[in-house]
């Protein structure tokens, strides 16, 4: 989906755009909106909501499942644990066409840094908003460190919901 006809950069890897942790943050979270903004949940044919996803994560648990592919802050959990913490879903803020994938390389930036088109639509589907937004805002620590969170949200023009973006973060690994 793009943003605008000037040239594109990967986020996650031009040294440019990674000096400049802030300005890529803001513009993930700007590229967010403006695809949940403009696709159309109706018709959408696939899905990745809690439900679907559920079914992957207890399909890999009865395949057994450990720890050891998951996120550090997710580690010290035992299975079951994990599991429970997603037994009682957030409700639904907004449903929209997530992306599915949205994370800082699979954003591309135009030369000034804002927000340019999405890549890497394989997981796209109708979902919880937050699905994307607790993702995206992850995966700046992961390429930029910690204290981007708030960047990516005000980019997208949201206040953080603290419970949202940790259940998502928990469904991401399990899923």
């Amino acid at each position: 989906m793009a943003g605008d006809a000037r040239p594109a950069r990967d986020v996650g890897g031009d040294p440019p755009l990674t000096a400049k942790p802030a300005v890529a943050a803001t513009a993930i979270g700007t590229g967010l909106r403006v695809l949940h903004d403009a696709l159309p949940i109706d018709g959408c044919p696939y899905r990745w909501d809690v439900p679907s996803r559920l079914v992957r994560v207890d399909e890999r648990m009865a395949a057994g499942e450990t720890a050891d592919g998951w996120s550090p802050q997710h580690q010290h959990l035992d299975v079951a644990t994990a599991r429970a913490l997603l037994a009682d879903a957030p409700a639904i803020d907004r449903l929209v066409v997530c992306h599915g994938g949205a994370c800082a390389p699979n954003t591309l930036l135009a030369d000034d840094g804002r927000f340019a088109a999405h890549v890497d639509l394989g997981s796209l589907g109708t979902a919880d908003r937050w699905a994307d937004l607790a993702v995206a805002a992850w995966s700046t620590e992961w390429n930029y460190g910690p204290g981007f969170t708030g960047h990516v949200l005000d980019g997208y023009g949201i206040d953080p919901d603290h419970d949202r973006l940790a259940y998502y973060r928990v469904l991401w690994d399990l899923a």
